[in-house]
């Protein structure tokens, strides 16, 4: 009778054991925090001891960062737009330029990245900068203060190329033409315009800072998400630190001038400034005088750095939020900009340019298994974050989407970026490949070819494309760059600029 007792029991046992399900790990929450104009230089922990940014820092060290995270361009001077459409739609930069237009006729909206996420039963919410064509509301379930392309539009639209003409010609002083904030500053007792000063509305405008509002917003997002079963989706748009460079006081006044270095690739002006469009109509360059000054370089790097200084704070408030939901074991952050930007460098103030400190972005990802503290230097477009995304949501990516995940890379599973080669375009006026450590830049309009060694010239100082001994090296790159651009779907014939090199050779 104790046997039979003992094997009925066995056999009970082993049943519930059969019949038992396995529960699906629940889909993690992806929280994506974008900054708007910051090069892949403006943290601390990546170098850049000059500037204070300890929860930038805390990313980095909890994370894994790609080093060389890039942008593919613009089809105008507002990088932005261009950027933002590609990481929502996963298209390429001229499919794309194309494509938006579908948005604006209340097309496609589907395939956007928060309907993707939607439909994969995450709740989506957006807040922040947008500049975008499609409505934010057609693509994010929760919308809330959608943001322009920058604090002040009207301010920003003023025309700037004219004025900086009437201000040559005229003879008269800066602030009688041009609009405060523009060609300055002058010199040191130059007080035209003060970052701290409400008066100028921009990120003052509704007299809390834009950043401390998207602050709010997130947080007031992430308190609702406490007693909610479903996975979250949060795109979280900064307009900062793009101009009008505006902060709080205590935060200007932890960059005193003399202790801001000039960049090492620092001129007073760029000789194929206007060629390539960056000259003074082009309103990112009109921001400072032309020549460049040592000092307006400094005082616009403060207001800079202070900028992306209050923008960590304000990332250090959300991350401490998320920490309280009790969900951060299954939540993942990523981090990036739309773009670089200069600051002086090259003689250079935008981000329209093929510069590394122009097309290059930080990009730091924080999660469950992510590797801490970890650094990966194959090329990545920043738009990456957007594929990446969907894999940790366990969305099959659609054939449409251009861009790749990361996660293979993370996970040592790939060694090997996903791209042969780094493409760029501006306009119908630069051009660039970077590839096995060389990059090739070509102003069409010019007749103008560049090329630089990254692994020796990191900050790309030194032209090699008139040593004879690259001859052949800009030969095969010019190449690769004409088959690249016909990939990307780039019409742009720059075959007579190879043609014309080789013949002055």
């Amino acid at each position: 009778m104790k046997k039979l007792t003992l094997a009925l029991i066995s056999v009970l046992l082993f049943s519930c054991k059969t019949e038992k399900k396995e529960v699906p790990s629940p889909k993690p929450n992806v929280v994506f925090i974008f900054a708007d104009d910051m090069t892949y230089s403006a943290i601390n922990a990546l170098g850049n001891k000059e500037i204070q940014t300890p929860n930038l820092d805390k990313l980095v060290q909890k994370g894994t960062t790609f080093t060389h995270a890039f942008n593919m361009g613009g089809w105008n001077g507002a990088i932005c737009a261009a950027s933002r459409a590609m990481i929502i739609s996963g298209r390429k930069l001229w499919e794309v330029s194309e494509f938006r237009h579908n948005w604006s006729e209340g097309k496609e909206f589907d395939k956007t990245w928060g309907k993707l996420m939607e439909g994969a039963g995450y709740d989506t919410y957006m807040t922040g900068k947008w500049h975008v064509d499609a409505k934010a509301q057609k693509v994010f379930q929760n919308v809330v203060h959608v943001r322009p392309g920058m604090p002040g539009d009207a301010w920003a639209k003023e025309n700037i190329g004219a004025k900086f003409k009437t201000l040559k010609e005229s003879g008269k002083k800066p602030e009688d033409i041009m609009p405060v904030g523009y060609n300055r500053p002058q010199n040191e007792n130059d007080t035209t315009w003060n970052p701290t000063d409400k008066k100028f509305g921009g990120f003052w405008q509704g007299g809390k800072h834009w950043s401390e509002v998207l602050k709010d917003d997130a947080l007031g997002f992430i308190e609702q998400t406490k007693t909610s079963e479903k996975p979250f989706f949060m795109y979280l748009a900064f307009n900062a630190p793009h101009d009008p460079r505006q902060a709080p006081q205590e935060f200007v006044d932890l960059y005193p001038i003399e202790n801001i270095s000039l960049p090492k690739s620092f001129l007073p002006l760029y000789p194929y400034k206007d060629g390539m469009g960056n000259g003074p109509s082009l309103r990112d360059e009109a921001l400072a005088p032309f020549p460049r000054t040592e000092y307006a370089i400094k005082k616009h790097t403060q207001e800079y750095y202070a900028l992306i200084s209050h923008l960590d704070f304000q990332i250090g408030q959300i991350m401490d939020g998320l920490e309280k939901t009790g969900k951060m074991d299954n939540t993942y952050i990523i981090f990036t900009a739309d773009h670089g930007l200069a600051m002086g460098k090259h003689g250079l103030i935008g981000k329209q340019s093929q510069f590394d400190h122009s097309i290059r972005a930080p990009f730091m990802i924080v999660g469950p298994k992510i590797p801490e503290n970890k650094k990966i230097d194959a090329d990545i477009y920043l738009q990456d974050a957007m594929a990446t995304s969907l894999e940790l949501a366990g969305v099959e990516k659609p054939e449409y989407v251009f861009f790749n995940s990361v996660i293979d890379l993370v996970n040592g599973n790939r060694k090997e970026s996903f791209y042969d080669a780094i493409y760029n375009g501006y306009i119908d006026l630069q051009r660039m490949i970077r590839k096995d450590g060389y990059k090739l830049i070509v102003y069409p309009k010019m007749d103008v070819v560049l090329l630089y060694d990254l692994n020796t010239d990191p900050q790309e100082m030194n032209d090699l494309a008139s040593n004879p001994d690259y001859k052949e090296k800009v030969e095969t790159l010019f190449a690769e760059l004409i088959q690249l651009q016909k990939d990307m779907g780039d019409s742009l014939d720059i075959s007579k600029v190879l043609h014309n090199y080789q013949e002055k050779k």
